[in-house]
C-alpha cells in the first residue's frame, strides 16, 4: 500500500489542544466541506468528515472557527464546544488572531515589504467565492515581507489584516506576482500543475486574556519545500520568526 492510497488520519496532524481549541496542520487538496468545488456526492471526502476522531472525550465534535481554501494547507482551528467557537468567531472577525502565510509567487516584489489596498467584490454573483479587485467591494489589506528570492520566484510571508475570500491570491495577482500553481488567478494549468503554493504557516491567537497568545505553526508542506529550499527557506526556522505586521 502507497502513501495515496493510506487513510487520513486527522490524529497526526494535531498541532495543538488544549480545553478550548484544537489546530491542525490541513493538508492540501482536501476540501475542509462539502461545496460547489468538492462536489455534493456523499464519497467525496472533506476534512469535516473527520471531525469525529477529534473529540478526546467531549461529547460533540469539534468545529471550524475559520476556513481554509481547498487547495492552501496549514493551521486550521477548531472549536472545541459551543462556547469556544463563538470566542473564536468573535477573535478572527475583530481581526485580533496574527495569520502568517508562506507563498512562492511568481516573480516577485522590487520592494522588500509593503502591503496591498484592494478592494474586493465577486465576480459573479453565481459564484460567490470567484473574486476580482472592485472599488466598490469590501475593504481588503494584506501586508507583505520577502522572505528569499529564486529565480523567476520569491518567498513571501503574507499578513492578511482583512479575511475576505481569496484575499491572498487575488492580490498577489492583481499586485504583478501570482502564486504559484494557482490555477484560478494565476498561470497554473488546470491539471498537472505544481499546486498552489500558499501555506498557513502560523497563528497567534489570544484566547486567554491573562496569558500570552497561543502560537501554533505548520510545518512546510511536501509540495512546497523544494521551490522554498530555492529561495533559501531553512527548516530549522520557525514560521513564528518571520511573521509582521
Amino acid at each position: 500500500m502507497n502513501e495515496k492510497e493510506l487513510p487520513f488520519d486527522i490524529v497526526s496532524r494535531l498541532l495543538y489542544r488544549d480545553a478550548l481549541m484544537l489546530v491542525i496542520d490541513k493538508p492540501a487538496g482536501m476540501p475542509v466541506h462539502p461545496g460547489p468545488r468538492s462536489g455534493t456526492a456523499t464519497s467525496d471526502e472533506t476534512l469535516s468528515d473527520h471531525l469525529d476522531a477529534l473529540r478526546f472525550g467531549l461529547p460533540r465534535q469539534p468545529e471550524l472557527a475559520h476556513r481554509l481554501d481547498r487547495d492552501t494547507s496549514g493551521c486550521l482551528v477548531l472549536g472545541r464546544h459551543r462556547k469556544a467557537l463563538d470566542k473564536l468567531g468573535r477573535l478572527f472577525q475583530s481581526g485580533k488572531v496574527e495569520k502568517t502565510y508562506w507563498a512562492i509567487v511568481e516573480g516577485g516584489p522590487g520592494d522588500e515589504e509593503g502591503e496591498i489596498d484592494m478592494p474586493l467584490a465577486p465576480r459573479d454573483p453565481a459564484r460567490g467565492w470567484w473574486m476580482k479587485v472592485d472599488a466598490a467591494g469590501q475593504p481588503a489589506l494584506t501586508r507583505w515581507r520577502v522572505l528569499g528570492r529564486g529565480e523567476g520566484v520569491s518567498w513571501l510571508a503574507l499578513m492578511p489584516v482583512t479575511g475576505r475570500t481569496h484575499q491572498l491570491r487575488v492580490h498577489c495577482a492583481a499586485a504583478g506576482f501570482p502564486i504559484l500553481g494557482d490555477t484560478i488567478y494565476g498561470h497554473a494549468p488546470r491539471r498537472g500543475g505544481p499546486g498552489l503554493h500558499l501555506h498557513a504557516a502560523a497563528l497567534a491567537i489570544p484566547l486567554y486574556p491573562s496569558r500570552e497568545a497561543v502560537r501554533v505553526a505548520a510545518p512546510a508542506p511536501p509540495h512546497m519545500r523544494a521551490a522554498l529550499d530555492a529561495t533559501g527557506w531553512c527548516e530549522a526556522t520557525p514560521a513564528h520568526a518571520t511573521a509582521g505586521r
